[in-house]
């Protein structure tokens, strides 16, 4: 990335580096040029005449064009997505599976499950993973709870679990094993679900990413190319005129 542009991950700073797949990004970005800052929390976000001014504990950049992708933390830096941006609080929980179970012989895939209990998912672990076996199981939306992402409640209860047992107990009784760890997570929600991708409202020189809703880092790549030819260029080939600010009136 040119030192022109500034890409805002996430104000606080955390994270970047905990899951192995964002890590594998962040490597592909410092090989391609990109400078990593973490552990610096963002301040503020100052549009000027052709240029942004990003204000952090560490002093202050100055950049031609910035993109803001900061989940959870977009209507901190950036208040007038207020009423358009909504965070809510997930739980995750791991199962032990027994052993010769289809799973442990890659038997089993990545599945969504639609009950009564509502949306779940699971995310077996990998063939050939070391240790023993279990399964990732979340719901979807777990109590659609609105939270504020830096006073929310990050311990896991057993009423948490219980919303996530409750479907694999009926119908996939062979991950209904022992709870091996539990971690909270956070959706950034639009109203309609969809992804927000645009220029900030009188600020062209600002982009604003939320590919959020709960099923956006799996759009990554694509995701970054599309903020690259905003930053550059101002525009890009790709079409997304779906995720515009603008339908939200």
């Amino acid at each position: 990335m040119p030192q022109e542009y500034v890409a805002v991950l996430q104000p606080d700073g955390g994270f970047l580096e905990a899951e192995p797949s964002i890590a594998a990004h962040l490597a592909l970005a410092s090989a391609a040029g990109a400078r990593i800052r973490s552990g610096e929390t963002v301040r503020a976000i100052e549009p000027r005449a052709g240029r942004v001014r990003v204000i952090t504990d560490r002093g202050t950049v100055e950049a031609g064009a910035a993109i803001v992708a900061a989940g959870a933390w977009t209507k901190s830096l950036l208040p007038e997505f207020g009423s358009t941006l909504r965070v809510t609080r997930e739980v995750m929980g791991w199962f032990a599976m027994p052993d010769g179970d289809p799973s442990s012989a890659g038997q089993l895939p990545v599945f969504i499950i639609e009950s009564r209990h509502g949306m779940h998912y699971g995310i077996p672990s990998p063939p050939g993973a070391s240790g023993s076996t279990e399964i990732k199981v979340a719901k979807h939306h777990h109590r659609n709870e609105t939270v504020d992402p830096d006073a929310y409640d990050r311990t896991v209860s057993a009423e948490d679990e219980a919303l996530i047992r409750a479907a694999i107990a009926d119908h996939l009784p062979m991950a209904n094993g022992e709870l091996t760890a539990a971690k909270t997570c956070l959706y950034t929600m639009t109203p309609d679900g969809d992804f927000l991708i645009d220029h900030l409202p009188g600020a062209p020189n600002v982009i604003v990413a939320s590919p959020c809703s709960g099923h956006g880092f799996k759009f990554a790549p694509v995701i970054g190319e599309v903020l690259a030819d905003l930053a550059t260029t101002g525009t890009t080939a790709h079409d997304i005129g779906r995720f515009s600010l603008r339908r939200f009136g």
